[in-house]
Formats: C-alpha cells, sequence, structure tokens
C-alpha cells in the first residue's frame, strides 16, 4: 500500500514541558508556555522545542505501523470481524484487558480471516 513512501517521523521524543526537570510539581506533559519573558515561548537558542505544524507526518504515511498497516484496537471477536474485507489495510491488535482464555479465540479467528494480529504472542502459555 504505501511501500513506495518511506514512513518518515520527524521527532519521536515526547516534547517536555518547560521546567519539568527542576521541579517535581510541574509535570512532564507538554503545556503551551504563556508567561510575557518565557524564554521557550520566544524561542531562544538552546531552549526546549515546542510543538509546531512542521513536526507533522506525511497524510499517507500517518498513523501506519512500520509494516505499513494501520492499527485496530480489538475486545473481541465480532470487532474482529470487521476487518475481514481490511485484512490488507488494518492490523488488528488484542487489548490489554482482554482475557488469555478469549485471546486464544480471538486468534484463531485472526488466522482464519488472514488477518495479522501485532501482539499475538502477549498472555500466551503452553499449557502442560
Amino acid at each position: 500500500m504505501a511501500a513506495s513512501i518511506p514512513i518518515v517521523k520527524k521527532r519521536t521524543k515526547p516534547f517536555k514541558r518547560h521546567q519539568s526537570d527542576r521541579y517535581h510539581s510541574v509535570k512532564e506533559a507538554w503545556r503551551k508556555p504563556k508567561g510575557i519573558d518565557n524564554r521557550v515561548r520566544r524561542r531562544f537558542k538552546g531552549q526546549l522545542p515546542m510543538p509546531k505544524i512542521g513536526y507533522g507526518s506525511n497524510k499517507k504515511t500517518r498513523h501506519l505501523l512500520p509494516n505499513g498497516l494501520k492499527k485496530l484496537v480489538v475486545y473481541n471477536v465480532s470487532e474482529l470481524d470487521l476487518l475481514l474485507m481490511h485484512n490488507k489495510s488494518y492490523a488488528a491488535e488484542i487489548a490489554h484487558s482482554v482475557s488469555s482464555r478469549n485471546r486464544i479465540v480471538i486468534l484463531e479467528r485472526a488466522r482464519a480471516l488472514g488477518v495479522k494480529v501485532t501482539n499475538s504472542a502477549a498472555r500466551l502459555r503452553s499449557q502442560e
């Protein structure tokens, strides 16, 4: 599908909040600085980078996994059946809250439908 267009991520590191390394009460999650004298907001050299529209991904490769498929989180078999016609463009990812018993059922159905599962080895152990 998007094999001809390389997937380019302009930035993979998260943007850190100004002075989050200095104060414990200031968390790392990004907040735009609004102060009148703030050096990050004024874009002084050597300061933290701010999120800008230029960091955005190519529209054709946005949300693509390295294998060229998009991810859909699946909670049960009926949600997996949605991917029957879209198994060339979407991959299933089994949700974290799904039990190991239901994971086995979902994986069998995915194999029958020809749907790729990104976390197929999660929470599976051979029974002895």
